[in-house]
C-alpha cells in the first residue's frame, strides 16, 4: 500500500458503546496495526439533540479497557484535529457551498409540512416519496427558482437545507473489500440533505469531509452503512477526491440467529452487550470477563483465521487479521462460547495474578489470609472456574469450616458406623507429623486396608465433613492446606452434629 494506512472509528456519543461497535473498533485497530498504520477515534456529535453526557468518556474508557487504545483522538491530539465534529463545524459550510458552485448540490426551501404532504399523498397512492431527479424541479429549491428568488429567500432568513444533486440514469460500480462489486442504479437514490440552515452538516457531508481531511485510507464500518455507500462515493467524485477503500462488516446476530443483537437480548438472556456498565446494565468488565477474552471472542465473530486456532492474543490477532477473511453473512452471538473463552483466558493467567484478584473478593467478605495460602487455593480450584467470582463458591471451605452439610450427601454417606470410622481417621491424622498431601493419603489408605474397610465407607464421608459437600479438588490436598488441627476439628464437629 503506497498511501499510509489510516483508519478511524467514528461513533456518536448518544449512549453506551454496544459490543457491535467495539468489534468495529477492534477490526479497525487490527487492520491498522497489521499494516503499520494509525487508528483514529473521531467523535461524530453533529446531532446535539441526541448527545448524552458521559458517552464520549465511556467510549474512550471502553477502548482503553479492551486494550485497543487509539493513536489520535480527543485528548491525543495529532496533526489532523480537532477530533470532535462539533469542534469542526466551521469547516463544513464551505464544502457544501463548493458543491453548489459545481452544480452538484442545491438549496431547498421546502417546509416540513410540504414534504409531509407529499409523503402522505404518495402513500395514499401506494407509492414512496423520493426527493430526486424526477420531482426536484416541481419543488421549492434553487433548481426551480430564479437566482434572484433564491437570494431573496436566503437574505430574508428563510430556513433551507442544502441537498446533494444525485445523478440521473447512471450505473455506479462500487467496490467493497468484503462484499466485492456492487452495482447501483442512481435513479433510485434520493437527494440527501447535506447541510442544514442551523449551520450544522448532516452525517454524510461531515463524514466525507473529515475522512478526506484526516487522510483516511480505509473505511471499515458496520453493514448498516452499506446503503450510504453510493452517496459517499458520489460525494467523493463530486469533490474530485480519491475515495478510501470501503469494507462493511457483517452484523452480530441474536443468539437465536435471527435479527441484530440488541440490549434487550442481553437483558432477557442474562449476558452483557456493553463492554463496561452503563446505568443499570452490567458490562463485560463488571461481569468478570477478562478484556483479552472479550477481544478474542469478538475477533472471531464474523472473521476466521482459516485455521482451527481459537485462542488468540492481541498480537496474534494483529498478525493473522485480513479483511479478505471477514464473512459477508451475520455472525451469531453465543453467550456460552463467550464464557468458554473467559475460562480459557483464566487458565492462562498466573496464579499470582489470580490470587491478587481473589484477595479483593476475600477482603470484601472480611476474610484475611496470607498471599501464599491464597495462591495455593487458587492453584487447586482454578480449573473448575469460569470467572474469578466463581472462586469463592469453589473454595469457601478453605477459609471457613462448614456449618451445614449437604442433606442428600448426609443421607447417602453417613451410616450408623461412620462416627466410629471417623474417630479412627482422627487417630491416624493426629499421629502424622509431616502433614503433606501424599503422606496423609498414604497413611489413611494404609489404615483403610488394615481395617479391611472399603474406600466408599471412608472417603466420601471424610470429604463431606471436611468440605460440607461432595465437591472440591483432591481431598488430601484440601486437608494438607487447611492443616492437621483444622482437619481434626472439622471431623470432630461433624461427629457431634450428624
Amino acid at each position: 500500500m503506497s498511501q499510509k494506512v489510516r483508519v478511524r472509528f467514528a461513533p456518536s456519543p448518544t449512549g453506551p458503546l454496544h459490543i457491535g461497535g467495539l468489534r468495529t473498533a477492534l477490526f479497525n485497530y487490527l487492520f491498522a496495526k497489521k499494516n503499520n498504520g494509525d487508528f483514529i477515534l473521531r467523535i461524530e456529535d453533529t446531532d446535539q439533540n441526541r448527545f448524552v453526557e458521559g458517552a464520549e468518556q465511556y467510549i474512550i474508557d471502553s477502548l482503553n479497557w479492551s486494550g485497543i487504545p487509539f493513536d489520535e483522538g480527543p485528548g491525543k491530539e495529532g496533526a489532523f484535529g480537532p477530533y470532535r465534529q462539533s469542534e469542526r463545524k466551521h469547516l463544513y459550510k464551505q464544502y457544501a457551498l463548493d458543491l453548489i458552485a459545481k452544480d452538484k448540490a442545491y438549496y431547498a426551501f421546502d417546509t416540513p409540512e410540504t414534504l409531509d404532504h407529499h409523503r402522505k399523498d404518495h402513500e395514499a397512492k401506494g407509492k414512496t416519496f423520493i426527493y430526486n431527479w424526477h420531482n426536484r424541479l416541481k419543488l421549492t429549491n434553487s433548481l426551480s427558482l430564479s437566482p434572484e428568488e433564491v437570494k431573496s429567500k436566503i437574505d430574508n432568513g428563510e430556513d433551507y437545507v442544502i441537498r446533494f444533486k444525485s445523478p440521473e440514469n447512471q450505473q455506479l460500480i462500487l467496490n467493497d473489500s468484503i462484499r466485492g462489486e456492487i452495482k447501483i442504479d442512481t435513479n433510485v437514490l434520493d437527494d440527501k440533505v447535506l447541510f442544514k440552515s442551523d449551520g450544522m452538516p448532516t452525517y454524510h457531508l461531515a463524514n466525507i469531509v473529515d475522512d478526506h481531511l484526516m487522510e483516511i485510507s480505509h473505511v471499515i464500518r458496520g453493514e448498516e452503512w452499506l446503503p450510504s455507500l453510493a452517496l459517499h462515493q458520489l460525494l467523493y467524485d463530486a469533490f474530485g477526491w480519491k475515495a478510501p477503500e470501503f469494507a462493511h462488516l457483517p452484523l452480530i446476530m441474536k443468539p437465536v440467529g435471527k435479527g441484530k443483537l440488541s440490549k434487550r437480548d442481553g437483558e432477557k438472556g442474562g449476558f452483557p452487550v456493553f463492554p463496561l456498565s452503563w446505568n443499570q446494565s452490567v458490562g463485560y468488565k463488571e461481569a468478570g470477563f477478562f478484556p483479552e477474552a472479550v477481544i478474542n471472542f469478538l475477533a472471531l465473530l464474523g472473521w476466521n483465521p482459516g485455521t482451527e486456532q481459537e485462542i488468540f492474543s492481541l498480537q496474534e490477532l494483529v498478525n493473522a487479521f485480513s479483511l479478505e477473511r471477514v464473512n459477508k453473512s451475520g455472525a451469531r452471538f453465543d453467550p456460552e462460547k463467550n464464557n468458554w473463552y473467559n475460562q480459557q483466558w483464566l487458565q492462562k493467567k498466573s496464579d499470582d495474578e489470580l490470587a491478587q484478584l481473589f484477595t479483593v473478593d476475600l477482603e470484601s467478605k472480611g476474610i484475611s489470609a496470607n498471599s501464599s495460602y491464597i495462591k495455593q487455593v487458587v492453584y487447586s480450584i482454578k480449573e473448575r472456574a469460569v470467572f474469578v467470582k466463581d472462586f469463592w463458591e469453589l473454595s469457601d471451605y478453605f477459609f471457613t469450616a462448614p456449618t451445614t452439610y449437604n442433606e442428600k450427601a448426609v443421607k447417602k454417606q453417613w451410616k450408623e458406623d461412620t462416627p466410629d470410622i471417623m474417630k479412627g481417621v482422627i487417630d491416624i491424622l493426629k499421629g502424622i507429623n509431616d502433614f503433606e498431601s501424599a503422606i496423609v493419603e498414604e497413611k489413611v489408605k494404609a489404615w483403610i486396608g488394615q481395617k479391611e474397610l472399603s474406600f466408599g465407607k471412608v472417603m466420601p464421608p471424610l470429604r463431606l465433613v471436611i468440605v460440607g459437600d461432595m465437591k472440591g479438588p483432591h481431598l488430601f490436598d484440601i486437608m494438607a492446606l487447611i492443616g492437621k488441627e483444622e482437619s481434626v476439628k472439622r471431623i470432630s464437629t461433624a461427629i457431634e452434629q450428624l
